[in-house]
């Protein structure tokens, strides 16, 4: 054996040792003591706990994909009533009544350039009807489930959760995990949200209360909508007669904070992007003195008199909030409105109890795993046993070293890993060390028993591993939630172990061989 060689596994060996321990400290106990000089040049990022381990929530949500494709048509069906339409929706077709060969093409030349995805089905009695096509429909509903993931993943982000789980369940389903979080309730407000921010203008030609009973419909293009009551009003509610057509929407929101008024009140400030800048300053000119209505998931926060012209692409969203509410307010407004509505499936609360036990049960059965392993390697093997237990505490320490430098969740399962990789470190071991005997056993010398052993179990070693790669690989794609933690502890674990298996070891023997001759060999 080359002396080069064997250094620069000594040198791999320690980088990794020392790698692993630095890793390792953010997770242990001892890191709270340590200076914060010491703490600032070591990594930070500590193991993080799995739901089941940590405690939490487990949501399954499902996206009302249909409502989106329904708002798709409302949003050209409102175009159209701009231009003196009066169009109907029904399921995913639009039909639209035409009074005149002007106006008739008036509306075909709009959907041709606003929704070319049209398929005109029929003309009949005057009217125009118009289906959504398939393939449309069909991005509309993928779209929906791929936005509503990454804005419930920045709303989440937002809310301060660490290593949350949010991934697809099948076509319009979505699995949520959130550990470590101790207020369920706001957490799904916060997710469910549809946050749809419209300004509307109020309609103060008539009395709202005219309409409440529903005997008498609103004036045509209204629409009543309610918003909570000041406090001590002896009131819940107070109804609001809107237009129905919002001069714009939340989509124009490029920041949301929460800022304090002259009595220390919380609301939310919001700023808008350049072409939401432009447009807001544009209707606050063109209707002073009016009122214009915040309207939040269809709920009115606020509906002041616009005294002039509002520059600057400022607006400010003011109600009873307590700060918690005007918090989340901002990060659901921030993080943007939720293509389609949410219904909630599944909300299943797990406590921390179970997880301190789980964990527990764990540390111990791996402790005791791991004991009985290391006093059966030594008593069986003798010295060489003493060399692939120390190979053993190598790979228990690369591997969480590993995790934590990943990032990685540990779940139960992932435990479960840990203790399925002692084995396959024990079983990469007694198979080197059987091959060993086998050469000593046919009278060949110590040196070159040792170099036969490891070359004869190394490829029956790598293809034990490689298939259990694959394994992890195929879990880790098609698994959930602790299943993946399973999957990564137990890919890191075989990339760890058939190093400290096949070069941890064979250090040892050939640094006893190059120091003195080895006539014989415990093992």
């Amino acid at each position: 054996m080359h002396k080069k060689s064997v250094r620069g596994r000594i040198l791999l060996l320690v980088t990794f040792t020392l790698l692993s321990l630095a890793f390792i400290l953010p997770s242990l106990p001892v890191w709270t003591s340590l200076p914060a000089g010491v703490k600032s040049v070591l990594p930070s990022g500590a193991i993080s706990l799995g739901l089941d381990l940590r405690g939490g929530i487990s949501i399954t949500l499902q996206v009302m994909e249909e409502k989106a494709i329904s708002g798709t048509l409302e949003e050209i069906a409102a175009g159209l009533s701009e231009k003196g339409a009066k169009p109907q929706i029904s399921g995913m077709t639009l039909s639209v009544p035409v009074e005149s060969p002007a106006k008739k093409k008036e509306i075909v030349d709009y959907l041709a350039s606003r929704a070319p995805f049209l398929e005109k089905k029929s003309e009949d009695g005057g009217r125009l009807v118009f289906d959504l096509s398939p393939a449309e429909a069909t991005r509309i509903r993928t779209h929906a489930m791929t936005q509503a993931i990454e804005v419930i993943r920045n709303r989440i982000d937002q809310f301060g959760v660490s290593e949350p789980v949010i991934e697809p369940q099948g076509r319009d389903r979505i699995l949520i995990q959130l550990p470590g979080v101790t207020d369920p309730e706001r957490a799904m407000a916060l997710i469910g949200r549809t946050a749809r921010l419209e300004f509307k203008l109020a309609d103060d030609s008539t009395d709202p209360g005219l309409f409440l009973s529903g005997k008498t419909p609103p004036p045509p293009g209204d629409e009543i909508l309610y918003g909570a009551a000041p406090p001590k009003s002896g009131s819940t509610r107070i109804p609001y007669l809107l237009k129905s057509a919002p001069l714009m929407g939340g989509d124009t929101i490029s920041d949301a904070r929460v800022a304090f008024g002259q009595f220390n009140e919380p609301y939310v400030s919001l700023t808008f992007n350049s072409a939401g800048a432009k447009l807001f300053d544009r209707i606050t000119k063109d209707h002073v003195k009016e009122r214009l209505a915040i309207v939040l998931d269809r709920t009115v926060y606020s509906a002041p008199v616009i005294q002039e012209e509002i520059s600057g692409g400022q607006a400010q969203i003011t109600g009873s909030f307590s700060m918690k509410e005007a918090k989340d307010l901002a990060i659901v407004l921030r993080s943007g409105a939720l293509p389609a509505p949410v219904r909630i499936l599944q909300n299943v609360t797990v406590g921390p109890s179970l997880g301190k036990d789980s964990i527990r049960a764990g540390l111990h059965a791996t402790l005791i795993a791991l004991l009985l392993v290391l006093v059966f390697m030594a008593v069986y093997y003798r010295f060489s046993g003493i060399v692939a237990d120390f190979a053993l505490l190598l790979n228990m320490l690369f591997l969480l070293g590993a995790m934590a430098a990943l990032h990685a969740t540990l779940t139960l399962p992932g435990i479960a890993g840990v203790i399925l990789t002692v084995g396959m470190g024990v079983d990469s071991n007694v198979l080197i060390f059987e091959r060993i005997r086998e050469e000593l056993r046919a009278g060949k010398p110590v040196r070159s028993s040792i170099d036969s052993g490891y070359d004869k179990a190394f490829l029956t070693i790598v293809d034990s591993h490689v298939t259990t790669l694959i394994t992890a690989v195929i879990l880790f794609i098609f698994g959930t939630g602790p299943i993946k933690g399973f999957a990564v502890t137990l890919t890191v674990g075989i990339a760890i172990n058939l190093f400290t298996s096949l070069a941890g070891t064979r250090i040892v023997f050939d640094l006893l061989s190059r120091r003195s001759k080895i006539d014989r060999l415990s093992i």
